[in-house]
């Protein structure tokens, strides 16, 4: 029990230095944080209102992609 624990503990390891690389990647590549060009932002005197519309799209596919490889290769 304790060998899949700390299998567990060493994915979810890789898991946050693959978002935290991406994460600076972003911040390096995009510093306004707009990502791609069908990301909305709206700004008025002290509100704005960011959706992520064509992001959400693109991580929703590859998270899809990726879901699938893992299922396929688990087979």
């Amino acid at each position: 029990m304790i060998d899949q624990l700390g299998r567990v503990m060493v994915g979810i390891g890789l898991l946050l230095l693959f978002v935290g690389g991406l994460m600076i990647l972003i911040g390096r590549f995009a510093p306004s944080g707009r990502l791609l060009p069908g990301d909305i932002v709206l700004r008025r005197d002290g509100f704005t209102l960011y959706l992520p519309l064509a992001t959400m799209v693109l991580v929703s596919l590859v998270l899809s992609g990726a879901l699938w490889l893992i299922t396929y290769l688990r087979r």
